[in-house]
C-alpha cells in the first residue's frame, strides 16, 4: 500500500481504532485454563476499556511465542481446546471490541475436510469474528487468505519486524487491513522493562502509510503505553503481562477477571496520556511563532 491509499473504510477493526484513538488492542489465549474462564476474561477486558480483542487460537507450534504465551497455549491445549469448541466459544461472546483471532497457517489451512483456507475464513465470520492475524504466514504467499478474508468481510493483519523494508514493507502493507501489527523488537513475544528504541524507528519508516499503526511485543505498563502513543502509534498491543495475571491467579474466574479489568484500565489511561502529551506536541508546534528575520 503506497503512502496515498487507505484501509477500507467499512472495517471494523479500523472503526474501533479510529474512533478510540488511541487504542487499546488486548490478547489472551482462548482455552486457558478453559474455555468457560475465556469467556469471563474477554468480557472483563471489554469492561477495562479494549478497543480490540485478540483471542488466540492454540497451536502446537507457536514460533513467534514466547515462554509465557507458550505455556498458555499448552494449558488451554491440555484442557482441550480445538478449533470447533474455539468457534463454539466466540458464538456465544458479546463484547462492544470487535474480536480477532490470532493463529498459525496449518490452523487455518487444515479447518475444513482438505487443504483450504475458506472453510475457517467462512466460520470466523459467521461466529462474528472481525479479523486474523497470522504470524507465520508470508505477505508473498498471501493472496489466497486475503481474497477470502475480502469475500468474507475480515480483516487481515500483518505483523511488521523492525527490520522490515524496501520492496517486502511495501508488499506488506499492500495486503494488510484493519491495522499493522508493529513488532516492537526482534524476537518471541513477551512482558519488557521497557519499550524497544526500534518502535521509533519502525513508527517513523511506517508514518507514509494510511493505515492504523498498533504496536506490540514487549507492551506491559501504562507508562508505555504512553510513550508508544506518543512516538506515533495509533494502539498499542498488550498479551504477555495479561496471560501473566492468568497465570497468577490459577483456575477460577473471578479474581483473574477483575485483575484483567484492572490492567485493561490502567494500559487505556495510558494510551490516552500518550495521546494527549502528542497532541500537545503538534499542537505546540502549530503556534510556535516564526523566526524573525534578519
Amino acid at each position: 500500500m503506497s503512502g496515498e491509499q487507505t484501509a477500507t473504510i467499512d472495517s471494523d477493526i479500523e472503526a474501533a481504532i479510529r474512533e478510540n484513538h488511541p487504542a487499546l488492542i488486548t490478547y489472551i489465549t482462548a482455552g486457558d485454563p478453559s474455555l468457560e474462564d475465556t469467556k469471563e476474561y474477554v468480557e472483563a477486558l471489554d469492561r477495562g476499556g479494549s478497543d480490540l480483542i485478540e483471542l488466540g487460537l492454540p497451536f502446537s507450534e507457536p514460533i513467534a511465542e514466547g515462554p509465557t504465551i507458550q505455556a498458555a497455549i499448552n494449558r488451554a491445549l491440555d484442557a482441550g481446546t480445538t478449533p470447533a469448541r474455539f468457534f463454539d466459544l466466540v458464538d456465544e461472546l458479546e463484547t462492544d471490541a470487535p474480536l480477532l483471532v490470532m493463529t498459525y497457517y496449518n490452523m487455518i489451512l487444515q479447518y475444513g475436510s482438505e487443504p483450504d483456507v475458506r472453510p475457517f475464513v467462512e466460520r470466523a465470520a459467521d461466529a462474528g469474528l472481525s479479523g486474523i492475524i497470522v504470524p507465520d504466514l508470508p505477505a508473498e504467499e498471501a493472496d489466497p487468505l486475503r481474497d477470502a478474508c475480502d469475500d468474507h468481510g475480515l480483516d487481515l493483519v500483518f505483523i511488521v519486524a523492525p527490520t522490515t523494508a524496501g520492496e517486502r514493507l511495501d508488499r506488506i502493507m499492500s495486503q494488510v487491513s484493519g491495522f499493522a501489527y508493529v513488532q516492537a523488537r526482534l524476537g518471541t513475544t513477551g512482558a519488557r522493562a521497557d519499550v524497544s528504541n526500534a518502535t521509533h524507528d519502525s513508527l517513523t519508516r511506517l508514518s507514509a502509510y494510511d493505515v492504523p499503526k498498533a504496536v506490540g511485543f514487549g507492551v506491559s505498563e501504562g507508562d508505555h503505553a504512553a510513550e508508544i502513543i506518543e512516538a506515533g502509534a495509533d494502539g498499542v498491543i498488550v498479551g504477555s503481562a495479561l496471560v501473566d495475571l492468568i497465570a497468577e491467579h490459577g483456575t477460577g474466574d473471578a479474581p483473574a477477571a477483575a485483575a484483567l479489568e484492572s490492567k485493561a484500565r490502567e494500559l487505556k489511561r495510558g494510551a490516552r496520556c500518550g495521546g494527549e502529551q502528542r497532541n500537545g506536541h503538534e499542537q505546540g508546534r502549530e503556534e510556535a511563532p516564526e523566526p524573525e528575520q534578519p
